[in-house]
């Protein structure tokens, strides 16, 4: 039993009130992003309307107030991964952004034509296309290692594949489309062994999982604030020290120079050298509620009542027939992705959100692992810690009325 107050948490969440089609709201689309609590619409709303600044170069006391609250939640990032040194924390616009970061920095720099970079077939878009890219830009060969029909990764695979000429992993923490949890820490490991660097796409897991980067020994880790309550267009790539300052510039424009000549340009300090432009301000400042309101519950906490809405909800829809769950992985979060036999995904998501029920279908920009499992796409119900038991009969409720509509 949950020692956290799930109604009190849901009144945190003010979009919960919500009505869709006169009916209550039921969202369980929170893989594709979570909702925001009332602490962090109201650090968004403060910083407009109270001390709306630019950072960094300014000297008056709003620009002061701004770059303070901005720098705060580079350390309270720090912390909730336990980076070794606040300037491995570098601000980017999401987990995309970061993947493409280091991609387009450390591997054009680093790697070269014949070098090998290993994937999996549990990726997200977002971290196969700026591999493949890369690939065509410098020569690369891109591996892939293979799930089984459970959705787990097949790790004596991946043993077999590394060798000499492998130079970077980079892999899903949690698979945004079945929940499957990788073995991260021995996928980090085994590419040490052979001199790779690993970058870890957190997208999915940093709400849900106890992230420790020095734990891990992990060279690059990305993820979104959108995924953990926080705002849109802001996210985080952390990075081992050494290895940032190895890579050149992603971007170039203010804040990330030290001097500009018309011969030549000088770059700026680590964090800086990655954060050209005026940033995501508001939104970078408001991630620290987000953060603090986590904490404030526990992630452990969270992470045991997310863990039994899926045992609940796995066992509901086990009882329905016709429906099939997809990804059966020893070690998932709670995400449930399903197909129901005869119906089209695409239908059941119309069809439950004509009654106020939000799931996500498709493919998840996830079509090459669907190919791997021979289906088009899938309903995923996701759950997080605002959600409830009762909102899972309602959705059980609405997939026995998905059948008798269609069928």
């Amino acid at each position: 039993m949950s020692i956290l107050d799930i109604n009190k948490i849901r009144q945190d969440f003010p979009i919960l009130d919500e009505k869709i089609n006169g009916k209550n709201l039921v969202y369980f689309d929170n893989a594709a992003t979570t909702q925001k609590p009332l602490v962090v619409i109201e650090a968004l709303a403060n910083y407009y309307g109270h001390y709306n600044a630019n950072i960094h170069r300014g000297i008056h006391f709003l620009a002061e107030k701004a770059t303070s609250a901005f720098e705060a939640s580079r350390k309270t990032i720090q912390s909730f991964l336990n980076a070794e040194h606040l300037e491995e924390i570098i601000f980017t616009y999401g987990t995309t952004d970061g993947i493409n970061l280091v991609s387009q920095t450390y591997g054009r720099k680093f790697l070269k034509e014949g070098d090998e970079i290993i994937i999996s077939t549990l990726e997200h878009h977002s971290n196969i296309v700026p591999w493949q890219m890369l690939c065509e830009q410098n020569g690369c060969i891109l591996r892939i290692i293979p799930i089984d029909d459970n959705g787990d990764l097949r790790l004596e695979e991946y043993e077999k594949m590394l060798s000499e000429k492998t130079k970077f992993v980079s892999v899903v923490h949690v698979s945004n489309a079945l929940g499957t949890i990788n073995d991260v820490k021995f996928i980090i490991e085994k590419a040490h062994a052979v001199g790779a660097k690993v970058l870890i796409d957190g997208a999915q897991a940093s709400s849900h999982i106890e992230i420790d980067v020095q734990d891990l020994d992990v060279d690059f880790y990305v993820f979104s604030a959108h995924k953990i309550y926080g705002p849109t267009g802001m996210g985080v790539l952390y990075g081992k020290k050494d290895i940032l300052n190895a890579m050149p510039p992603y971007r170039g424009g203010g804040e990330m120079i030290k001097e500009v000549t018309f011969e030549k340009t000088t770059y700026n300090d680590l964090p800086y050298k990655f954060e050209a432009g005026t940033p995501n301000i508001a939104d970078v400042i408001a991630v620290k509620f987000a953060i603090d309101y986590i904490n404030e519950l526990g992630k452990e906490n969270i992470a045991a009542y997310e863990d039994e809405l899926l045992k609940y909800a796995t066992h509901q829809f086990s009882e329905i027939e016709g429906l099939k769950i997809i990804g059966q992985a020893k070690e998932k979060i709670s995400v449930i992705s399903f197909v129901l036999e005869g119906i089209h995904p695409q239908d059941v998501g119309v069809i439950l959100d004509q009654q106020g029920i939000a799931v996500r279908t498709g493919h998840h920009c996830t079509q090459p692992l669907m190919s791997r499992l021979k289906i088009p796409g899938t309903s995923r119900a996701s759950f997080a810690v605002y959600n409830t038991t009762d909102e899972i009969d309602k959705l059980v409720k609405g997939i026995h009325k998905v059948k008798k509509m269609v069928l």
